[in-house]
């Protein structure tokens, strides 16, 4: 799902001209958060800044529904207006906004992805049966048990990975990127397995607010349809 819609946005920005074009390089950012193979797309293809209107939420058209929950519904929760004021942007607006099922070899994934200026947020679901609070001990050192809404939570980061392409030759270089900053939180208070992942990361490559990130899960959170009062 994240290669096609890299695929189709260095597409977008193709220009018909053999020559060389402002264009000529186009810059995205991927990140691999804490080893769950979550893809994140950066902000590089947005919206005109010019826009004064927010984004609504879209899917794609391969998207396939998923119990309890899907991906436009958690774009739905994500997408909110106070958004910016939670990430402590309030001037600026969601520049894209979308819910997908990503499908896997026998997993599929709800997420959704909304984009500002400065920075980028993703929610997720998982069914995976592992109880959160055993994760831990699996995201390195710096990974710090929290608790959002009364369920068990564990914060941690992970640098993303920078993406340089030429649409000119074809040729994609990699390189190390900013840091996300990233929250595993149990889908219910007893932690008996499944959890929501919300990331944040920053366009500019400086760190995220672990306040900001906290915000967001705290408010975001409780008005996703399968979320249990803890």
């Amino acid at each position: 799902m994240a290669e096609q819609q890299i695929a189709d946005a260095a597409e977008s920005v193709r220009q018909p001209e053999k020559g060389p074009s402002p264009w000529g390089q186009v810059v995205a950012a991927l990140v691999v958060v804490g080893g769950l193979a979550a893809l994140l797309l950066s902000g590089t293809f947005q919206q005109e800044s010019g826009d004064p209107e927010p984004a609504a939420c879209h899917t794609s058209d391969d998207a396939r529904p998923s119990k309890p929950v899907s991906g436009v519904q958690l774009c739905t929760a994500l997408n909110r207006a106070d958004l910016p004021t939670l990430l402590g942007t309030p001037t600026e607006y969601a520049m894209n906004a979308s819910g997908n099922e990503s499908v896997g070899t026998k997993t599929v994934t709800p997420e959704a992805e909304v984009q500002l200026s400065t920075y980028s947020v993703k929610l997720s679901t998982s069914d995976d049966d592992i109880p959160v609070s055993e994760m831990a001990g699996f995201l390195g050192r710096s990974a710090q048990n929290r608790t959002i809404g009364g369920h068990p939570a564990v914060l941690y980061s992970d640098r993303t990975i920078a993406l340089n392409f030429n649409l000119g030759g074809g040729k994609v270089d990699t390189g190390p990127g900013g840091i996300a900053r990233s929250l595993l939180v149990a889908k219910d208070s007893k932690d008996g397995g499944g959890f929501y992942e919300v990331s944040i990361w920053r366009q500019d490559d400086v760190v995220p607010d672990d306040l900001a990130l906290l915000r967001v899960a705290e408010t975001v959170l409780p008005t996703v349809p399968d979320w249990t009062v803890g």
